[in-house]
């Protein structure tokens, strides 16, 4: 395969953000379950790209005025990446999205995004327009999970059918975006008694990085090539289920390079 075609062309700023070298989310929703039986539940690999320089915490108890809420927390701004409300049994993951915000010197600065993760792990519905750049906001109950997408313009949300999904910066499942095309299939459903149900993945993921981190169908991602300083940081595993939610955290060795990160 010529690999030389799928290596991107620099990809536009919007606000001073990166709006399309982003985070990856692959999740899986089990079938309903049969009469009596226990349903399934719901799990979710989320892999994070951000400036290595912008600080982060991770994952932990980090907002006292939340106490039942974990995630991954930004120090900059304060919000979240990703979070999960224990006692409410729901997560949430915030990937951005290119959209169609401009500044025009006399709107508000945009609101960080972060703050939408905490909100939805609350279970604060979004209300009009979010004063924020795009985003793609992947939530997840025992029940099922939906995706809400944010362009600047309008608000889209879909509930995940059963099966394996997955999304970047465009929409799900989007076979115009060159990792989900290249690897979608690639997730099998786990297994309903699998313990360590994402060792799985994380070999699929660590055979994803044979392209290489600048190709344009890496998962693992270094875009400082192309103009940006976002690498792939960071990996989280959670289950979501009628015992609770299980979330596990790891972090790459090196930003924007394979490794495999002990999740605990």
């Amino acid at each position: 395969m010529d690999r030389s075609s799928h290596v991107p062309e620099p990809r536009a700023r919007i606000g001073g953000e990166v709006t399309s070298t982003v985070c990856t989310v692959i999740v899986h929703v089990p079938e309903a379950p049969a009469l009596g039986e226990t349903p399934a539940p719901v799990r979710l690999l989320a892999v994070r790209d951000e400036n290595p320089t912008r600080a982060w915490d991770p994952l932990g108890p980090w907002w006292p005025e939340l106490p039942d809420v974990r995630g991954v927390r930004d120090r900059r701004a304060g919000g979240a990446w990703l979070a999960v409300d224990d006692a409410a049994g729901r997560l949430a993951v915030i990937l951005n999205r290119a959209d169609v915000l401009t500044a025009d010197g006399e709107s508000p600065a945009p609101l960080s995004r972060g703050r939408v993760v905490l909100d939805a792990v609350a279970g604060v519905e979004l209300a009009g327009s979010p004063r924020t750049h795009g985003f793609n906001l992947v939530e997840a109950t025992a029940d099922g999970a939906s995706v809400t997408m944010w362009d600047g313009r309008r608000i889209r949300r879909i509930g995940l059918a059963p099966g394996v999904h997955m999304i970047a910066h465009d929409d799900l499942d989007d076979p115009g975006t060159a990792r989900i095309a290249a690897w979608r299939d690639a997730f099998a459903p786990p297994a309903r008694s699998d313990g360590d149900w994402w060792t799985g993945w994380l070999d699929v993921l660590e055979r994803t990085s044979a392209v290489g981190p600048v190709d344009d169908r890496a998962i693992v991602r270094d875009n400082r090539p192309f103009g940006y300083p976002t690498l792939s940081l960071l990996v989280c595993a959670a289950e979501i289920g009628a015992d609770g939610v299980d979330v596990r955290y790891g972090e790459f060795a090196e930003p924007g390079a394979w490794s495999r990160p002990d999740l605990v």
